[in-house]
């Protein structure tokens, strides 16, 4: 069963950084486009970021371009979210997935972000 692993979450200020990890145990993760997705308090979950399976090519959602970064790492089955400029709308919790997405899910990784 494929299980998805997301650490690096945290409290900082508006202005802060962060780095998300997610660990996938998919056996073949180079084959899939992952995606970064986040789901606030009360609302459904959303679109982040993607990244192709070589890493070659990314897309962003408007609200964070500019400010995330997402790569991968195919040798080790781990995708990243660089998150810069954080803003007090980022503060959700942060899933990793394929993209599109499966039906599984992890845990997720909590963001906070203080004004």
């Amino acid at each position: 069963q494929v299980q998805l692993v997301e650490s690096g979450g945290g409290s900082v200020q508006a202005g802060g950084s962060l780095r998300l990890s997610c660990a996938a145990s998919l056996r073949t993760f180079s084959i899939y486009n992952m995606g970064w997705y986040r789901q606030a308090p009360g609302k459904e979950r959303t679109f982040v970021a993607a990244i192709s399976r070589s890493g070659g090519s990314t897309t962003y959602a408007d609200s964070v371009k500019g400010r995330f970064t997402v790569s991968r790492d195919n040798a080790n089955n781990r995708m990243y979210l660089q998150m810069n400029s954080l803003k007090p709308e980022d503060t959700a919790s942060y899933y990793c997935n394929t993209s599109p997405p499966s039906g599984v899910w992890g845990q997720g990784t909590q963001v906070t972000v203080s004004s």
